[in-house]
């Protein structure tokens, strides 16, 4: 009995020692705070909170030219207008680099933000690779059943991907080289090989070009290194050049114009390749589609409403515009009806 009452005693003090000494860590740790706060390297600015009333939105723009800014500042301008303190945009360019584009959008999908803009092609394919769960809004697309590998595209995705188009009626865009040189013979049809939508238009412009008349002759070059050449190629043997709306062209218009300048008129897809090489075009605004991309973004992420039921919309209204500068050098009057890019 003596025995067993000395190890009782004995474990009833070691207890004491071990709650005293507890004691003694948590004041030190309250009088040293510095001790247990996390290093500047492990801080991080929170992110914020889902359900809070902030939503995050990821934007990647393929490159910087200006139909595609126009868009992303449409975007933007919409969330803002409509849903004002209430998104936090995180906006990345990938700098005309496709292989950035994926990282750049695995970054969101890591964050796991609530909603992906893809600006162009490439940051739309990305997205979709990318993630199925997370609603991706395309804009500068100019068709989606080419850009995501779609056959018979009905105009509704079905997934977690929906957007805006930038496309203009081939058709329109045919007519227009038409009303300007309506005596030419051969169209010569300039793009970047890379880009599966201008391969798309090209295809279908030279099917109604040669329903015309017109002989058409495809000239593809697969970056800037083989541009110059390939355009030269295309002037010595063309009468009349067209250019769809193409990243590559848009961001390379003085390659273009340096060659094309007063020799060879040019018909372009979009108003920002027309301003820097071309004579006129049937322009679309690249402000209204992205801000109708932000009004569809605000509601999915205000409203819940199912982004696989959303289907691709497009410009409300075609304008027909010219390149005073470029007709001057060629010396050609304007059609009735064409309105003048303004160079800044």
């Amino acid at each position: 009995m003596k025995l067993r009452k000395m190890m009782t005693l004995g474990l009833a003090a070691t207890l004491t020692l071990s709650l005293v000494a507890c004691g003694n860590k948590e004041t030190v740790e309250s009088k040293n705070p510095e001790a247990s706060a996390p290093t500047q390297t492990q801080a991080a600015d929170p992110a914020p909170e889902k359900g809070s009333g902030n939503f995050v939105v990821g934007i990647c723009q393929l490159a910087p030219h200006p139909a595609l800014d126009a868009a992303t500042q449409g975007f933007k301008d919409a969330l803002n207008e409509l849903l004002p303190g209430q998104v936090d945009i995180q906006e990345q360019n990938a700098a005309g680099d496709s292989p950035t584009c994926a990282t750049i959008i695995n970054g969101f999908v890591s964050d796991e933000v609530d909603l992906i803009m893809a600006n162009a092609t490439a940051p739309l394919q990305a997205a979709a690779s990318a993630t199925d769960t997370i609603p991706v809004l395309g804009t500068s697309i100019t068709e989606y059943g080419v850009a995501l590998g779609i056959s018979n595209f009905s105009g509704t995705v079905g997934s977690n991907i929906s957007g805006t188009s930038d496309l203009a009626p081939l058709d329109q865009q045919a007519q227009m080289i038409k009303e300007w040189y309506p005596d030419a013979t051969d169209v010569g049809l300039i793009y970047c090989s890379a880009e599966p939508n201008s391969q798309y238009q090209v295809d279908n412009v030279q099917k109604y070009l040669e329903d015309m008349g017109y002989t058409c002759e495809q000239y593809p070059f697969s970056d800037t290194n083989d541009m110059a050449s390939v355009v030269q190629n295309a002037v010595s043997n063309s009468d009349v050049l067209y250019v769809p709306t193409d990243n590559t062209a848009a961001n390379n218009t003085g390659i273009i114009n340096n060659i094309c300048q007063g020799v060879i008129p040019v018909f372009a897809g979009e108003e920002g390749i027309c301003g820097g090489c071309g004579v006129a075009t049937l322009s679309i605004s690249y402000y209204d589609i992205g801000y109708k991309t932000g009004e569809m973004a605000v509601d999915i992420l205000a409203n819940g409403a199912d982004i696989s039921a959303m289907p691709i919309e497009y410009a409300p209204q075609y304008v027909k515009k010219y390149n005073p500068v470029t007709c001057e050098a060629l010396g050609l009057s304007t059609p009735e009806g064409y309105e003048a890019i303004t160079q800044e």
